[in-house]
């Protein structure tokens, strides 16, 4: 090999080293909720930071009341959110309700607090088409089921709010299983190319459904893909609500501005299987990593930092939980007041003016239900 091809290997292979150092994991509290990084620390205040883990708490018991439900038969499709509510509600806390939300299917507590009425969210589990109609103040699309397909919506959507010159951004979630579809690469990039006001979240919670992210890319972090597409890239602590508020805060804030896209890396864990529809993850996942993302945990976390500051009490805690038990029973019996639906009303809602063909079928379909 000749020298000069040598040497630039050699360059090659420092630059990449280098490249790969700009990506530590970003963190402001340690597991043991004590700040390690307070020139991070974003500005919220104590009654902020209440609301936070509020949200968190009441995301918590969500999941273990809907894991219920769906046991009951009273539920249908659900991806457990345990382990991720740091990654999932903090990076929401950081919006402004103006912002687009376009999230996958373990995204439903996103949406709930950007305003999807929660029986709504219990229809979309069960399949009912009222449970994908946002309501007209909610800027959002319903959960993505093909992975890593709303990459690309985001980046359209994204655009759209450029050339509207709108002062808001479109956020989106995938899995680290997500990060190695077409799809998410064509969005970073067409996002990058356009400085689209988009921020890309990639929870990586290790696996995708059984496959390891080791496993499913050469890479060692996500973020680092970003450098591919031109844009921003940084690697969060997952576990950590205050570092997952202040990376997309200072995210959204580059891109409200111009400077274009950014794509997060959120490292954490979902305690529960991948989806109620059979997942067994004790067949790929040791004991022992379970237990040392338990360690982890963000409420856990998070509560021991607000007890420290005296902000919060087991009191307040479980006044939340009864809270969140209450509006989650009755939230459920008006899922259960919805109307069964109907072929005719798929049909309706299909098209703002029919084709003949599905106009025949309704016609069809009236006089059987009608029977």
């Amino acid at each position: 090999m000749a020298a000069k091809t040598k040497k630039t290997i050699v360059d090659s292979k420092k630059q990449f080293d280098a490249i790969k150092k700009q990506f530590e994991t970003f963190q402001i509290l340690n597991e043991k909720g004590e700040v390690v990084n307070e020139a991070a620390m974003p500005e919220l205040t104590d009654d902020q930071l209440k609301e936070l883990m509020r949200r968190m708490v009441y995301t918590r018991i969500l999941d273990q009341r809907s894991i219920s439900l769906n046991r009951q038969g009273r539920l249908g499709f659900y991806a457990p959110t345990a382990g991720q509510e740091a990654s999932q509600v903090a990076s929401h806390f950081a919006l402004e309700k103006e912002d687009f939300v376009l999230p996958g299917y373990r995204d439903v507590p996103q949406l709930i607090w950007h305003g999807l009425p929660l029986y709504q969210a219990f229809l979309f589990s069960r399949g009912h088409f009222r449970g994908n109609q946002m309501p007209d103040d909610v800027n959002a699309l319903s959960p993505q089921i093909i992975i890593g397909a709303q990459y690309v919506q985001t980046a359209g959507v994204a655009l759209g709010l450029k050339k509207r010159d709108k002062k808001a951004v479109a956020i989106t979630y995938t899995g680290d299983g997500g990060a190695s579809q077409g799809d998410f690469y064509e969005g970073v990039n067409f996002a990058g190319a356009f400085k689209a006001p988009a921020i890309f979240v990639v929870q990586n919670n290790r696996y995708a459904i059984s496959t390891p992210v080791e496993k499913q890319s050469a890479a060692e972090t996500i973020a680092q893909k970003a450098v591919s597409a031109g844009i921003v890239g940084v690697q969060v602590d997952g576990m950590d609500a205050l570092a997952v508020y202040a990376a997309t805060r200072e995210a959204r804030e580059r891109a409200v501005s111009g400077e274009g896209p950014t794509l997060i890396e959120t490292l954490c864990f979902r305690y529960g299987p991948h989806t109620m529809a059979g997942d067994d993850p004790t067949k790929y996942r040791t004991k022992e990593i379970e237990n040392e993302w338990e360690q982890k945990d963000p409420l856990v976390r998070f509560r021991k930092f607000l007890e420290n500051k005296g902000l919060w009490s087991e009191e307040e805690e479980s006044k939340v939980i009864e809270e969140a038990k209450e509006e989650i029973k009755q939230a459920i019996k008006k899922a259960d007041e919805e109307p069964k639906q109907k072929v005719t009303d798929l049909i309706d809602i299909m098209y703002e003016e029919l084709p003949y063909n599905l106009a025949e079928q309704k016609e069809i379909y009236k006089e059987k239900e009608s029977k």
